[in-house]
C-alpha cells in the first residue's frame, strides 16, 4: 500500500468524483435525511462543480488509484451544490469583506472518520488564507455539522434548499487564524 496523496483535481477525475460523491452522501446520510431528502439532494444539488477544478481550487485524497476525499474551496459566489445546481453566473468574492466558501467535501464511507476531511480542510485553509481571505464559510448537511464544529465553525443559520422535498442544511462561519 502506498501513501495517500493530496492533488488538485483535474477534468480526468469527473466520473471518479460522482461516483464518490454519491457513495459517500448515500452510506454517510443515513439518519439525518429521510429517503425523500437524501434522494433529493443527491439528485438535484449534489455533484461536481466544474468551476472549483478550472480555478485550481478542489482537491482529492487518493490511495493506489483510489480516490478516498475531495473538497475544496470557492473564490466565487456560488455557496454550494455542483454544476446541476447552478442558477446565476458566479462573481469573484471580495478577499477583503467577504468569506471564501468550503466546498464538496466527500469521503469514501470506508474511510470515513479517518482524518481525510481535516487534511482537507487544511490545505483549503492555507490556499484561502494565501488568497487573501480572512474567514471561512459553508453550507453543512446534517451529517457534515458535527465535523465542521470539531473544526472550528459556528451556526449562523440553519435553513432548507427548497428542492423537490426540503432538505435541512446549516450556514456555517468561522476566521482563519491570522
Amino acid at each position: 500500500m502506498t501513501e495517500r496523496v493530496l492533488r488538485l483535481a483535474t477534468v480526468a477525475d469527473i466520473d471518479r468524483l460522482e461516483a464518490l460523491i454519491e457513495r459517500s452522501a448515500r452510506a454517510l446520510s443515513g439518519g439525518f435525511y429521510t429517503p425523500a431528502q437524501l434522494d433529493a439532494v443527491t439528485t438535484e444539488v449534489f455533484g461536481v462543480d466544474s468551476q472549483l477544478i478550472a480555478d485550481g481550487s478542489y482537491f482529492v485524497i487518493e490511495q493506489d488509484g483510489a480516490l478516498l476525499a475531495c473538497g475544496g474551496w470557492g473564490m466565487r459566489s456560488t455557496g454550494c451544490g455542483g454544476d446541476k445546481h447552478k442558477t446565476a453566473p458566479e462573481r469573484l468574492l471580495d478577499a477583503a469583506t467577504e468569506s471564501a466558501h468550503i466546498r464538496a467535501f466527500f469521503v469514501d464511507p470506508a474511510h470515513a472518520r479517518r482524518g481525510l476531511a481535516s487534511q482537507l480542510m487544511a490545505h483549503c485553509e492555507q490556499a484561502a488564507a494565501a488568497a487573501g481571505f480572512r474567514s471561512l464559510q459553508l453550507v453543512a448537511t446534517m451529517p457534515g455539522v458535527p465535523l465542521y464544529r470539531k473544526l472550528g465553525f459556528a451556526l449562523v443559520e440553519p435553513y432548507e434548499l427548497p428542492l423537490s422535498v426540503p432538505v435541512p442544511v446549516a450556514l456555517m462561519r468561522r476566521a482563519l487564524q491570522a
